[in-house]
């Protein structure tokens, strides 16, 4: 076991404080689970290459939460500067390659397989020649058994009708019955359908009225904003009905209340939402690990990130919540 460097250490501790695994950490980062743990450990022997260090300790870095910048200014002295590799080995391979003449090989290998076609040839004609034999003595025991069953093919014949024809009457009956099984139950369907239909209709037109009559007496205002974090105030309605939704990539989402107790910390999957009642709170903290795509929704209504996802990654919103029946 390598001893830790100080960014190691450093990034071990944050990444536990989080609760993550390696494993949640590789799927996050898309980056194999040795390269992190060579990142903790110092090990950058195990890296495709030098390039390939930093890029790595940056996604690391952003996945936590912490800010790369500072990270690879407070720690440059255990983080390799990227130089380009040379490729002497590589090249005296092609140029070894190129001068071995390359109509010689083929000559060779056209010899080394003549002994195996020509046993294969001999196999397939032996083979064809086998085929033959069998196909005439099958022929000839087919022409005997026509001549022996001709006289008692209109005897068979005629009983075969008649097993066709109650065969006939029996599915025409069975048929019968099957379809109006089958249109019974597609009118059993279609009735359900239209109910769930119009229940569905019924909830969702209750909910848009009440978003509306919300929406009307909301108001979601900025109070402040400074580096990574925003606060906003939300009064004029008497519900606190927060929803928030990944839609490219997984992130890091933790959800507190102003005393610190946690509603949510763990990974938020692509395409997943996390809906929470907080209409008893009278503030709530959102850190995000990884903005881009990622939407809040503040009692049904959409609410814009405060900041440029794509120039800051990490974001944290807090929401001072004050009731309408309290104002």
């Amino acid at each position: 076991m390598l001893a830790l460097t100080e960014l190691g250490q450093r990034l071990r501790q944050e990444r536990e404080s989080k609760g993550l695994s390696l494993e949640d950490l590789q799927k996050l980062t898309k980056i194999q689970k040795r390269y992190l743990l060579g990142i903790e450990e110092g090990n950058y022997e195990v890296m495709p290459g030098k390039f390939y260090v930093r890029a790595f300790i940056k996604q690391y870095c952003e996945a936590i939460g912490l800010d790369t910048d500072a990270i690879f200014e407070e720690y440059k002295s255990d983080i390799p500067s990227t130089q380009t590799e040379d490729m002497p080995q590589q090249l005296s391979r092609v140029r070894s390659r190129k001068e071995i003449p390359q109509h010689t090989k083929g000559v060779s290998k056209a010899y080394d397989y003549l002994p195996t076609v020509l046993v294969v040839a001999g196999v397939v004609v032996v083979g064809i020649i086998i085929w033959v034999i069998a196909q005439n003595i099958v022929s000839d025991k087919n022409k005997e058994q026509a001549n022996q069953e001709a006289p008692n093919s209109e005897v068979q014949q005629s009983n075969t009708q008649e097993e066709t024809n109650e065969t006939t009457a029996k599915n025409d009956n069975s048929k019968s019955e099957d379809e109006q099984n089958a249109a019974d139950k597609k009118e059993k369907e279609k009735e359900k359908a239209e109910k769930e239909k119009a229940a569905k209709e019924k909830a969702e037109k209750e909910k848009a009225e009440k978003e509306k009559k919300d929406s009307g007496k909301q108001e979601y205002k900025e109070v402040q904003k400074t580096g990574r974090s925003a606060t906003y105030a939300l009064s004029g309605t008497d519900a606190f009905n927060l929803e928030v939704t990944s839609t490219q990539a997984d992130t890091w989402l933790d959800v507190k209340n102003g005393k610190g107790n946690a509603f949510f910390s763990s990974i938020l999957k692509k395409g997943e939402t996390k809906e929470f009642d907080l209409t008893k709170e009278t503030e709530a903290r959102v850190n995000i690990g990884y903005s881009p795509g990622v939407e809040l929704k503040v009692n049904g209504k959409a609410v814009d990130l405060p900041f440029d996802s794509s120039k800051q990654v990490r974001q944290v919103v807090t929401i001072q919540y004050q009731p309408a029946e309290a104002q």
